[in-house]
């Protein structure tokens, strides 16, 4: 047995040599959520604990750099300014060795995973996980870390199937529990009622009964300033997360109360699709009602009847001003020339 570990260590050290060893040691870590770095703290401790396996490899404690500021980011963005910043280096002949706990933590992507392999054996930069130490310079080494990139990325698109898979089946029956527009919340048994504070219902109702007089979200919005009216949101983010907070009615969050669904008492899933632009980004776009996952009407308590929740919608497309020979009208205004 000790041969064993002798051989193993053996072949550690006959893969770095003194070029490595005058680079930095680049200690990549990072979790998925911020629920995670907040919860599973042994996985976070193991990360930093690789420091240690540089310094029994021949790095210098002060010279291994660790980058963390992607703690809570997926490792399927490409937008994580972590790891840009460790290819940057890696890219510039800076860095000996880059130590992640497994493959997962440094990307959950095959392009940015490959890339980052290319790099590495360009600049003759090694890679180091639990499982051992690799050089993407290597054939056989670069091959196995291929295959444990790819499968990083198939488990994280099978855990994404599966949770889309539930999603869709509870949302089906209805009974899947999503974020709630303004005036409306859960009561204790999840059932979706109309928030108790009357001072939310009022205001909500006086949106809806404002834009049926005046036939536009522009003129609501518009009356709402002119009547030293406000409008309540719930904030998304922060130390508030979840609190009310008022202010000024603003158009666009007018024309997204007109046109949700949940004013009128329905359930809907699958409203709009997420796709990944060339920046790595991604851009939601919203669906035409017919591809719409689920649209189950009287599920719930609404400010609204689902009739006047399509009459509210035609107002808005006969409203919209098009361009060209199809040009629509407005609503009905007031003036000399008319």
């Amino acid at each position: 047995m000790p041969e064993e570990v002798d051989l193993v260590n053996l072949e550690l050290h006959n893969k770095i040599n003194t070029t490595h060893l005058q680079r930095q040691a680049y200690l990549y870590v990072r979790q998925s959520t911020l629920r995670q770095v907040l919860e599973n703290t042994e996985s976070t401790k193991r990360q930093y604990a690789l420091r240690e396996r540089a310094v029994a490899l021949g790095w210098p404690i002060e010279r291994i750099v660790v980058i963390d500021s992607d703690l809570g980011q997926s490792g399927a963005d490409s937008d994580r300014l972590g790891f840009q910043k460790l290819v940057a280096a890696v890219g510039l002949g800076e860095v000996g060795v880059v130590l992640g706990l497994e493959v997962s933590r440094l990307a959950r992507s095959s392009s940015d995973w490959h890339r980052l392999l290319e790099i590495c054996a360009l600049t003759d930069t090694l890679i180091l996980d639990e499982d051992g130490l690799y050089n993407p310079g290597h054939f056989n080494d670069r091959l196995l870390l291929g295959l444990k990139g790819t499968m990083s990325e198939a488990e994280l698109h099978v855990l994404r199937a599966r949770l889309i898979g539930g999603q869709r089946a509870k949302a089906s029956r209805g009974e899947l529990e999503m974020k709630l527009p303004v005036g409306l919340v859960n009561d204790p048994t999840g059932k979706v009622v109309l928030d108790p504070d009357l001072q939310v219902q009022a205001a909500v109702r006086t949106f809806f009964e404002t834009f049926k007089r005046t036939g536009s979200a522009t003129s609501t919005v518009r009356a709402f300033a002119e009547q030293g009216l406000l409008f309540p949101r719930r904030i998304n983010s922060g130390p508030h997360k979840g609190e009310l907070a008022w202010g000024p009615l603003l158009h666009w969050r007018a024309l997204r109360a007109l046109k949700n669904p949940r004013y009128g008492g329905a359930f809907a899933y699958g409203r709009s699709h997420a796709q990944r632009t060339p920046r790595g980004t991604k851009a939601r776009t919203l669906l035409p009602r017919e591809q719409w996952h689920t649209l189950i009407r009287d599920a719930h308590a609404g400010y609204i009847t689902w009739d006047e929740y399509e009459e509210n919608l035609r107002r808005l497309h006969d409203n919209a001003q098009a361009y060209g020979a199809d040009r629509r009208h407005g609503p009905p205004r007031e003036g000399p020339a008319l």
